[in-house]
């Protein structure tokens, strides 16, 4: 029987791994960057069918970065990479995401709508503080909800999230008022969504190692698929029925949704022994983390400006009906959806880190090449350049949307890269409790671009290129950091 590195290697290609039966012994875990790793005995949950194996390639082995977790000596931990059980819980998380990150990826729509009806007497930037709660709670409350995952699992965290985005939803069908949409939207609506979205994706991550790339992305694109279903619902729903049944109808198919989500969502492996439930910070001694974490906090805000103002900005540009303004967000998550799953799949046979520097890269092609013209065209002073405005924002939302996609689902996998699947909660928790700080002031620091600007856009495809610059130039930081400086070694 023989004993090999912890897990199953992320990246490389599947055909050269070598397969070993895992050994059963239990080590002592070594302490290193201030965190101490208590023995445990590994173990199969009661449920699991597959064998205790997993797929190794010294070659290709993860670098590891000095003083954390993953340098340690640690037990075996064994990955089942495929099989019913573990689809189940990857189609689990998708009708979730469908639910938690369509709301998310709706947002453009309901601000378009609220600012022309509801709150009309509001600017773009008060307003935009409701959408940067929402946005800003759904990934801060990792901070809390990761270690929970971590301890006891993802069950009640995803039954207690459901039932806050259904009160949400159905609350917001009956607001009026800017403190209603707060409440309920803002501060229902974001909780839930971490609830929701924080334990699907880590959950994903007790069932796949080699694969975990692609599985996440099948399970992310669920946002987008929601980011394009919902905004084309709504705007015939918006007509026809009005605001109130247009939130109620769609908080009935998130119901469906949410009872297979909660169904199927399942961790595997057993909890940390001897843990506590709060992220450790000491993590951000690691430079290569402090970096992913900093590169992940400019490429949200790169990420959400786009969503929160793409409808309003094809509104206001006169370029655009206000229906086909709508389809365009729908173009956008449509663009979005193939881009979480395609570059999870090549990021398995071509590496994560090297993968996200790719799709950063078409995010900050896309804005200034695409976008910025667009807007300047946009600002009254270019008459007749109508169609060209048009096939800007268009094209811009087909590169743009399918890059960003990968912002959801390949950040996740970066992170994990980084630390055993026991501390993965701890370890996302922490990065996006720093990074939600980014999204609360993100949409309001746009919001603010534009009235600076007289009501102007260029500005905000700026600060959207800007912020895909500096993403990129962090992640590269880290890359080089684990894998050197090598760009054609999978990592």
């Amino acid at each position: 029987m023989s004993t090999f590195f912890k897990g199953s290697t992320p990246g490389p290609n599947t055909q050269n791994y070598n397969h070993e039966e895992a050994s059963r012994t239990t080590q002592p875990l070594a302490t290193t960057a201030g965190v101490t790793d208590q023995q445990w005995q590994p173990r199969q949950s009661p449920s699991s069918d597959y064998p205790v194996e997993r797929p190794y390639d010294e070659e290709n082995r993860k670098p590891e970065v000095p003083g954390s977790p993953a340098s340690s000596t640690k037990d075996e931990v064994t990955y089942p990479e495929g099989g019913t059980q573990a689809w189940l819980v990857v189609l689990g998380s998708f009708c979730g995401l469908v639910a938690g990150l369509g709301l998310m990826n709706t947002i453009g729509v309901y601000q378009a709508y609220v600012s022309e009806n509801q709150l009309a007497e509001y600017d773009e930037s008060t307003i935009g503080w409701i959408f940067s709660v929402y946005v800003f709670l759904s990934f801060g409350c990792g901070l809390l909800v990761g270690p929970v995952f971590d301890r006891h699992g993802p069950r009640l965290l995803v039954a207690a999230g459901s039932i806050l985005i259904l009160l949400c939803t159905f609350l917001m069908s009956i607001c009026t008022q800017y403190w209603h949409f707060m409440l309920a939207f803002g501060v229902l609506g974001g909780t839930g969504t971490s609830l929701v979205f924080t334990p699907a994706i880590s959950a994903i991550a007790h069932w796949f190692m080699v694969k975990r790339g692609n599985a996440t992305g099948l399970a992310a694109a669920g946002g987008s698929v929601g980011g394009v279903i919902f905004p084309l619902m709504l705007q015939r729903l918006f007509a026809s029925v009005g605001w109130g049944w247009a939130l109620r109808i769609q908080g009935f198919i998130f119901l469906a949704l949410l009872i297979v989500a909660n169904v199927l969502i399942r961790s595997r492996l057993p909890p940390k022994l001897g843990g506590n439930s709060m992220p450790d910070f000491r993590i951000l001694r690691l430079p290569a983390f402090s970096l992913l974490t900093v590169g992940t906090y400019l490429m949200e805000w790169g990420l959400f400006t786009p969503i929160a103002y793409l409808t309003i900005y094809s509104i206001q540009s006169g370029a655009m009906s206000r229906e086909f303004a709508v389809q365009l967000v729908a173009i956008f998550n449509a663009a979005s959806s193939i881009g979480r799953w395609a570059p999870g799949y090549a990021a398995d046979k071509f590496g994560r880190f090297n993968l996200m520097l790719i799709t950063l890269s078409i995010c900050m092609v896309a804005a200034f090449a695409f976008w910025l013209p667009g807007a300047v065209l946009s600002d009254g002073s270019h008459p007749g350049s109508n169609t060209a405005i048009k096939a800007l924002t268009i094209v811009y939302c087909v590169f743009g949307g399918f890059g960003s996609g990968a912002n959801i689902s390949l950040t996740p996998v970066c992170v994990g890269l980084m630390c055993d699947t026991q501390e993965y909660g701890r370890y996302y928790s922490t990065c996006y409790s720093l990074v939600a700080i980014g999204t609360l002031t993100g949409t309001p620091i746009a919001g603010a671009i534009i009235s600076a600007n007289g009501g102007a856009y260029w500005g905000i495809t700026i600060w959207t290129g800007i912020n895909y610059l500096l993403a990129l130039l962090c992640f590269t930081g880290a890359r080089v950091m684990l894998a050197g400086w090598k760009m054609n070694k999978v990592y």
